[in-house]
């Protein structure tokens, strides 16, 4: 065995107590592709999933953190990455950091996506430009692969499935920083010999997401015994647990897919059924008033991503169905609620 996998085993082993995640890892993955990752947003939502499976896979990660940013979310994996204190508005300040390291693959998340906020925010222009300038330090520094991370919303909504050759209408400036990011980055990778990836995400749920959101919401007010107004709920939405997201962004990273990759379930469901779901498993129905609530005018009735590209390209399967995924976001939100103090505060994630 080499050294190489040594140190990956060795790693893996350690860290496989990490929350009972990760259990079944790939050995393959473990020993044939051990890479040094540079990953951004990974104090976010989806990034701190991300990098506790690229932890526990046994990669020699590195994360760049902005200096105020919170790091509770990977609490436990802190002692087993490196951190890069910076901020990539600021890229100069990591330019010897990336000269030094030289990461083989870069996964990038960080976007500042405040809820309510973030889809005409005029930050997302500087957002876009300190993505491809990321990538144009990296490429010009031998990095090999770059995955970004956009959002279904790139894509024109009413076409029904989505899939990668869907038509492109951003409906915001978000999405359309997102669809200019994703071209720049084709383009410098085409210039640079870089491989990029854009995997374009769907709907999420599942431990640490904001709690505005419509599964924590409905859990938190069912758990605090207050009536749970929705819409008659015939909304179709396409919903992944977050681990299943981090592992389908492992998995594109792993492969050797370019261009845009949807990453969903593929399964559509309706915002009621989730709901619904959400009453058996607190059994509170008895609490959820559906109607109460019209439809947003500008709410999409039917989103559901085609995945066939990462299903069949990257060999992605998810670990869990709606039912279970739901029931350990629940399980994880009540353990998080006999905790003091822990801070739900969103971060900067894609």
């Amino acid at each position: 065995m080499t050294l190489r996998c040594q140190l990956g085993w060795t790693r893996f082993r350690n860290l496989s107590h990490i929350h009972g995640m990760f259990i079944t890892v790939r050995y393959a993955n473990l020993y044939e592709k051990f890479l040094k990752i540079l990953i951004t947003g990974a104090t976010g939502f989806i990034g701190s999933h991300v990098v506790k499976r690229l932890v526990t896979e046994g990669h020699d990660v590195h994360a760049i953190i902005r200096p105020q940013s919170d790091t509770h979310k990977i609490v436990e994996v802190l002692a087993d990455i490196v951190i890069w204190r910076g901020d990539l508005n600021e890229p100069e300040t990591l330019t010897d950091r990336i000269s030094d390291v030289q990461p083989e693959t870069c996964i990038h998340l960080a976007w500042d996506v405040q809820p309510g906020q973030y889809q005409h925010a005029l930050s997302n222009v500087q957002n876009l430009a300190s993505t491809l300038e990321l990538a144009t330090r990296l490429a010009a520094n031998g990095c090999q692969r770059f995955i970004g991370v956009g959002t279904c919303f790139e894509y024109d909504v009413s076409a029904g499935y989505l899939s990668e050759t869907t038509a492109i209408s951003p409906d915001s400036l978000y999405a359309a920083c997102k669809t200019a990011a994703s071209v720049g980055l084709e383009k410098i990778g085409n210039d640079s010999g870089m491989q990029t990836a854009w995997a374009r995400l769907f709907y999420q749920y599942g431990p640490f997401e904001d709690e505005r959101r419509l599964v924590p919401s409905i859990l938190i007010s069912i758990m605090n015994d207050e009536m749970t107004k929705t819409t008659e709920g015939a909304q179709v939405r396409d919903f992944l647990h977050v681990e299943d997201v981090a592992s389908a962004i492992g998995a594109v990273a792993h492969s050797d897919l370019t261009g845009v990759v949807n990453v969903g379930s593929g399964e559509p469901v309706r915002v009621r059924e989730i709901v619904q779901k959400i009453g058996e498993i607190t059994g509170r129905e008895d609490l959820i008033e559906f109607g109460a609530l019209p439809y947003r005018e500008s709410d999409p009735m039917f989103v559901c991503a085609n995945n066939r590209r990462l299903v069949d390209g990257a060999g992605w399967t998810p670990t869990y169905d709606l039912d279970s995924g739901l029931r350990q976001t629940a399980d994880w939100l009540r353990r998080e609620r006999s905790t003091p103090d822990v801070s739900t505060t969103p971060g900067a994630d894609a």
